[in-house]
C-alpha cells in the first residue's frame, strides 16, 4: 500500500512538472483578509510547490502509517494511507484547476 501512494505521488509530480509552462503571467498564490489587497500574486515558480507537496505528503503518510501499524493495527494504518491518497488527489485537482485558469 505504501508503494502505491509513493508511485502515485511520483506520477503526480512528473505530471505537474511537465505541465508547468514558464511565462510572465502572475498567478494568485494566496488569499488574506488582512492588508490592502486580498489576493496576492506570485510567479509561475509557485506551481512547483504542488509537486513538492505531493511527495512530502506521501512520505509523511508512509512514516505515520508505519507507526500506526505498530501501535493500532493494520486497519488504521490502511485507512491513514487512503486518506493520504485522497490528499494527493485533491492537490492534483487543485493544480489542474489553477493551470486551466492560466490557459
Amino acid at each position: 500500500m505504501s508503494v502505491f501512494i509513493l508511485v502515485l505521488s511520483i506520477i503526480c509530480a512528473i505530471n505537474i512538472g511537465v505541465s508547468i509552462i514558464p511565462s510572465d503571467i502572475k498567478i494568485v498564490s494566496h488569499y488574506s483578509a488582512f492588508g490592502i489587497s486580498n489576493y496576492y500574486t506570485d510567479n509561475w515558480v509557485y506551481l512547483i510547490n504542488f509537486a513538492i507537496f505531493g511527495i512530502i505528503v506521501s512520505l509523511l503518510h508512509i512514516i505515520i502509517s508505519v507507526k500506526l501499524l505498530v501501535a493500532k493495527g493494520r486497519s488504521v494504518a490502511i485507512m491513514f494511507i487512503w486518506s493520504g491518497v485522497g490528499v494527493i488527489m485533491i492537490g492534483w485537482i487543485v493544480f489542474q484547476h489553477v493551470l486551466n485558469v492560466l490557459k
